[in-house]
């Protein structure tokens, strides 16, 4: 997974996973889902980002997953 942030389209992308690309889907007003293969989810795009969220918000992304799914060291 991959989250980026354009400062100059004001859009944060989340890249769920890689695939070909078929089409995409508004599903609300400046959200969009990029659909894959087989209806595949590849990834979000959320325009006006900075109206949606403050800066920390974008800059402090915090990922949590059960334990049984981080690799081991």
């Amino acid at each position: 997974m991959q989250i980026t942030y354009d400062r100059k389209a004001d859009a944060l992308y989340i890249k769920l996973q890689s695939g070909k690309f078929v089409k995409n889907k508004e599903i609300e007003e400046g959200i969009i889902l990029d659909i894959g293969e087989n209806g595949a989810l590849l990834g979000i795009e959320i325009l006006e980002a900075s109206s949606r969220f403050s800066l920390s918000d974008i800059a402090g992304v915090e990922i949590k997953m059960p334990l049984d799914l981080m690799p081991s060291k």
